[in-house]
């Protein structure tokens, strides 16, 4: 539940350029430090150690980091662009979001700036011989710090932008948002159960544009509801397509005024709305995504299968953190009593991620076998809505493969599967 303001810094984080920005600025404090401390360094130690070597040292620096600061954006380009036509597009934000990409590049940057700041400062006479022993060192330092940094990005580039990588970086970005969802599943806020329960005097909350909801702030909407002394229905959750004609939220107490356009403006700034979808605060945004990936697999023009049985795979990990144990009375801590908001239902979760590979993997045996073996063990988990939301799609699965599978002998094996799916529900059920 963290505040609008710590969310923006946490995008702002992420940016390519912020880093950038950081080791830039750092570096060129760096390269400027040594005309600080130069005073204190022993006039002679400048012709021991070879310190006159620095200009030559920098000059290669700064005509390296340029060309391999170059390449390196050609080459996160091209992983991009691999990531949006051999993935899908939805998956190339977390791609851009890599954090060893971030600081390779920004590490680059950082040494070009720096050698040539050196350079500049050297030509001036700023540093003196004292200070030429300072720079000598912090440049020793430097070209390490390059080094390490080459030797992990050649390490790195062997895997940025494939298939494997960005699926695995989706699944982790979808786990991590249901593992939070679970940890606060209405945000902090009461459970809402029902759209029903919102007092019919309840005034509605419009916001002025279409897009969707990146980011609720139920902090800033507890404070507002204290100040009004009344009660804050959500109405729409991140996730959502939201539009001027849909409320997102409903106002509700005793000082309430019809109309009241400042309290309405504050309340619609607490729902940050966007022209797409975040992983962040939107666990069905990271389950559609993986369903994607899936369906692009197979597509008849990439027919790809076994990307499809991975991501079915990966399902499973993601589910299972539904079942997760929580700390204790965490997930049933109320710390905005005064807002109330709806929960993300399993079976959404379900649809997101099973309904497009069953229609689209419906003509091939081993997407049939493999979806009925994931509904079987999603059966076995400890909780009946489990149990009930797998044989339901378990049945759908079946009844696609039914119209789709030419071979009677391969719809035999779906079915036997889809059996099993059945079996363990009702083993489960008795138990």
């Amino acid at each position: 539940m963290s505040s609008r303001w710590v969310w923006l810094l946490s995008q702002l984080v992420r940016r390519i350029w912020f880093r950038a920005t950081l080791f830039s600025v750092l570096a060129i404090f760096t390269a400027l430090i040594a005309i600080v401390v130069a005073p204190y360094i022993p006039a002679d130690l400048s012709t021991r150690i070879g310190a006159d070597a620095v200009d030559k040292i920098l000059g290669i620096i700064a005509s390296s980091m340029l060309t391999v600061t170059t390449f390196s954006l050609s080459t996160m380009v091209s992983a991009y662009s691999a990531a949006t036509s051999n993935v899908t597009p939805r998956a190339t934000k977390l791609v851009m979001e890599d954090s060893t990409t971030q600081n390779v590049l920004a590490t680059f940057v950082g040494s070009f700036l720096f050698s040539l700041v050196g350079i500049v400062a050297l030509s001036t006479g700023a540093y003196g011989d004292q200070g030429r022993v300072v720079l000598f060192l912090v440049t020793i330092g430097v070209i390490v710090l390059v080094v390490v940094t080459l030797l992990r990005w050649i390490d790195h580039l062997s895997r940025l932008g494939r298939v494997t990588e960005t699926t695995e970086r989706v699944e982790a970005a979808t786990i991590e948002a249901i593992r939070s969802r679970r940890q606060r599943p209405y945000l902090g806020g009461r459970r809402l159960k029902d759209p029903s329960d919102i007092p019919a005097q309840a005034r509605p909350v419009f916001v002025s544009r279409i897009g969707y909801i990146q980011h609720l702030d139920t902090g800033r909407l507890s404070a507002i509801a204290s100040e009004l002394n009344a009660d804050i229905f959500v109405r729409m959750i991140p996730g959502q397509l939201v539009d001027p004609t849909k409320p997102v939220a409903a106002v509700f107490g005793p000082a309430i005024e019809s109309g009241d356009k400042t309290t309405d403006e504050d309340i619609a700034k607490c729902f940050a709305v966007e022209d797409t979808r975040s992983f962040d605060q939107d666990p069905r945004f990271g389950a559609c995504v993986l369903s994607e990936i899936a369906s692009r697999a197979l597509s008849p023009a990439v027919n790809d299968p076994g990307t499809a049985i991975d991501v079915i795979g990966r399902t499973l990990r993601v589910l299972a953190v539904w079942i997760e144990t929580v700390e204790n009375g965490v997930d049933e801590e109320v710390l905005y009593p005064n807002v109330h908001v709806p929960a993300i239902k399993l079976d959404d979760i379900f649809d997101d991620l099973f309904t497009p590979i069953a229609r689209d993997g419906a003509a091939l045996v081993e997407i049939g076998i493999r979806l009925q073996k994931a509904f079987a063990t999603l059966a076995n988990f400890d909780q009946s809505r489990f149990r009930k939301a797998a044989q339901r799609h378990s049945q759908e699965a079946l009844e696609r493969a039914s119209l789709a599978l030419s071979l009677k002998d391969d719809l035999h094996k779906v079915r036997n599967a889809a059996a099993h799916v059945a079996s363990a529900a009702i083993t489960k059920t008795e138990k």
